[in-house]
């Protein structure tokens, strides 16, 4: 069993509990131990194997700006048994349930009724949920589309596949390329097709318009953190992404409590508050925070530099939306001479990349800035 050594640099930024992860190459290799330097205790790590490669994925807990930690990593050795992390369970009302060290912390919904699959509920750092509940057939709630945690658009070659009024898209479930839980992460890759309500479809074209591939990672953290990386595929013909501010690649409805109009609190990366400095701005992240049982938690959505049209444009309003919306420029600067539709040609792709970070008090308390860093510039990790 070959053993290397691995020196993790923090950079210029505090690491907390920041997930790391090293390539390892060909995927060959599918256990393996680490451990800190001088230290015989084992530290949980996890091989992921992703387009044929392989890595190695574990959480720093704690290195301070300008400091490295040192770990040995024996490849092909037993992890020594680790226990807990991230559980994956699919049950039979069509939901993946995503424990993190024993507790729930959200499911992955996709039944055929729904109009696309979405997360629900979201659990917070204090045992309570940070999204609103669903709304129910003559439920007094607003926008009954506003699922929680979900991936839409409001005008995709003429097609709603945002709202779910009469006539609109779905987001049709059609199968997981990956349920994989561990001692450090649980990924779920869905895929589903985009489709046109019944009867729809471009002349001579068929109904799918786009193929979407949702990569969802789930961390073991101090608190709720997970990724979504997103892949839209054109299918048999070009699919315009209409200028419209309804929709969102990766979009959340906090919890009533926690709107603005209730107390609650919007910030982002440049400092904006509220809907008037935030809405349609370009941003690396947007925070929303607010009460829940006497409690302040919020959710920071952080925009990866390699996402399209990076820093995204925020749909997020004071009743409690927070969408990462780049295709609204027109709506967002009042100028219908401003568009920023996109076109993607048949048989090519869209990317996004996007984390989600559930955290205690509001943007600041939370250290949103900081754990930005820890997505966008994480610590570089070398092996020798």
């Amino acid at each position: 069993m070959a053993t290397k050594e691995i020196i993790v640099k923090a950079g210029p930024h505090d690491r907390r509990g920041c997930p790391v992860s090293a390539p390892l190459g060909d995927a060959g290799v599918t256990q393996a131990s680490l451990r800190e330097s001088g230290s015989n205790a084992p530290v949980p790590c996890q091989i992921v194997v992703r387009g044929g490669q392989a890595s190695l994925h574990w959480i720093v807990e704690d290195l301070k700006a300008g400091q490295e930690k040192k770990y040995q990593l024996t490849l092909g050795a037993d992890g020594g048994g680790q226990k807990g992390g991230i559980l994956l369970e699919k049950t039979p009302e069509h939901e993946v349930r995503i424990s993190v060290a024993g507790k729930l912390a959200t499911a992955y919904r996709y039944g055929p009724g729904l109009a696309r699959p979405h997360l629900y509920p979201l659990i917070g750092p204090h045992g309570d949920g940070v999204t609103r509940r669903l709304a129910a057939p003559g439920d007094k709630l607003d926008h009954h589309h506003h699922r929680s945690v979900w991936i839409a658009h409001g005008e995709v070659n003429g097609v709603n596949n945002w709202a779910e009024n009469p006539g609109h898209g779905r987001t049709k479930h059609t199968g997981f390329d990956a349920l994989e839980s561990g001692p450090v992460l649980g990924r779920i890759v869905a895929k589903g097709d985009w489709v046109g309500p019944e009867g729809w479809a471009c002349p001579t074209r068929a109904n799918k318009l786009l193929e979407e591939t949702a990569e969802w990672t789930f961390y073991n953290a101090p608190t709720l953190t997970f990724d979504l990386r997103l892949t839209l595929k054109a299918m048999d013909m070009d699919v315009l992404f209409a200028d419209t501010k309804e929709g969102g690649l990766a979009s959340i409805r906090v919890e009533e409590s926690m709107e603005v109009r209730k107390g609650g609190r919007i910030e982002n990366a440049y400092g904006g508050v509220g809907e008037k400095e935030t809405w349609g701005k370009p941003a690396h992240w947007c925070d929303y925070s607010g009460p829940v049982n006497g409690r302040i938690v919020g959710v920071t959505i952080m925009d990866a530099p390699d996402s399209f049209r990076h820093p995204t444009r925020w749909h997020v309003r004071d009743y409690g939306l927070m969408t990462a919306n780049p295709f609204g420029l027109s709506h967002y600067t009042g100028d219908i001479k401003q568009r920023s539709y996109h076109v993607l040609p048949a048989g090519e792709t869209l990317r996004a990349s996007y984390r989600f970070y559930v955290h205690a008090g509001d943007a600041t308390e939370g250290r949103a800035r900081e754990k930005y860093h820890d997505f966008a510039n994480p610590p570089i990790a070398q092996m020798i």
